[in-house]
């Protein structure tokens, strides 16, 4: 019988629920202002935390009309490989392991040019 029900219709196409009786929650609408000149507003949620700064389609960040900008937090800055580096060799070691690879590269380039 629960063939019968699902012949002729497109699986996961169409929803089988009705919408009777759902009551969409509150929105409110909150308006962001972009530094570039641009008003972004978005519908939320009354029980949703509004956040200060929503990203404008500029790539922006706006600000949530009547409010202040947040404090900025202090963060780490990148550790790039170099610094990572040097945590764990002295630029003594690397000037050593940079003669020895140069001369490594060197000498293999001599028998090359022979062959």
């Amino acid at each position: 019988m629960s063939e019968r029900n699902l012949r002729g219709s497109r699986l996961g196409g169409a929803s089988l629920e009705s919408e009777s009786g759902v009551e969409p929650a509150e929105r409110q609408q909150v308006t962001y202002h972009c530094p570039n000149g641009h008003s972004v507003t978005v519908p939320m949620s009354l029980e949703a935390d509004v956040p200060p700064l929503w990203e404008c389609r500029c790539g922006a960040e706006a600000l949530r009309a009547d409010t202040d900008a947040p404090e900025k937090k202090a963060g780490k800055p990148a550790r790039t490989h170099w610094d990572m580096l040097l945590e764990r060799r002295t630029i003594a070691e690397l000037e050593v392991l940079l003669d020895e690879r140069l001369e490594l590269l060197r000498s293999r380039e001599l028998i090359k040019r022979s062959a």
